[in-house]
C-alpha cells in the first residue's frame, strides 16, 4: 500500500508541519465549502502562507489528491488495525468505515482526475484492503457468499450518497444493508 499511495509529505519537521497542516484545512474547507473552496481561506485556516500551500501543492488538483490519497490511506490502515476481531465484526466495521470515507470523499469528489494512475492505484488499495476481510468473513460462513468487494463497496458507496431525513434514517439503512449482507443461518 505505502508503494502506491506515496505521499508528498517533506521529510524535514517544520515543513512536515505545514504540510499535515494544510491537509487538515483542506479537508475542513472541502467538508464546508467543497472543492472549490479557496485555496487562501485553506492557507489561512492553516496558519501558513499561500506561497507555503503552492510551494506543498503546486495546483488545486495536488491539494485534492493527496487529501483523497490520506483518506484511502486511513481506510486501508484501519483493515488492518481490525483484522483481528471476529470475521464477522471486522468486515462489517470496516465497511462502516468506508461509509465514513465516501461521506468525506462527497464534499470534494467533483474535482478528482478519476482517470489518473493515482486514483486507480487508490481504488485497488481500497479493494486489496477490504477483500480479505470480506474472504474470511465467507469462508467463516457469517457473510453471503456471493458479493465481491467490488460489489460491496459500489453498494455502500451508493448508501452513501443518497441525502437521508437523519442519523437515525442513514443508521437503519446501513444496518439493512449489513444484515443482507450477513449469511443466514440457512446459508452456514
Amino acid at each position: 500500500m505505502e508503494a502506491v499511495l506515496a505521499s508528498r509529505r517533506p521529510r524535514r519537521a517544520d515543513a512536515a508541519r505545514n504540510f499535515d497542516a494544510l491537509l487538515a484545512a483542506a479537508r475542513d474547507a472541502f467538508a464546508e465549502k467543497g472543492a472549490q473552496a479557496s485555496l487562501e481561506d485553506v492557507a489561512r485556516r492553516a496558519g501558513v502562507s499561500i506561497a507555503t500551500l503552492y510551494r506543498n501543492f503546486p495546483t488545486r488538483e495536488d491539494l485534492v489528491e493527496e487529501v483523497h490519497r490520506e483518506e484511502v490511506e486511513q481506510l486501508c490502515r484501519a483493515a488492518a488495525d481490525i483484522g483481528d476481531l471476529p470475521p464477522w465484526e471486522a468486515l462489517a466495521a470496516w465497511l462502516r468505515r468506508f461509509v465514513d470515507y465516501i461521506g468525506a470523499k462527497l464534499a470534494y469528489s467533483d474535482a478528482l482526475n478519476r482517470t489518473t494512475d493515482s486514483f486507480q492505484a487508490h481504488r485497488k488499495a481500497m479493494r486489496d484492503a477490504g477483500g480479505p476481510l470480506l474472504e474470511r468473513a465467507q469462508r467463516a460462513g457469517v457473510a453471503n457468499p456471493e458479493p465481491s468487494i467490488d460489489d460491496l463497496l459500489r453498494m455502500f458507496a451508493g448508501i452513501s450518497t443518497v441525502e437521508y431525513v437523519d442519523d437515525a434514517q442513514r443508521e437503519r439503512v446501513l444496518r439493512l444493508a449489513l444484515a443482507g449482507l450477513r449469511a443466514s443461518p440457512v446459508d452456514r
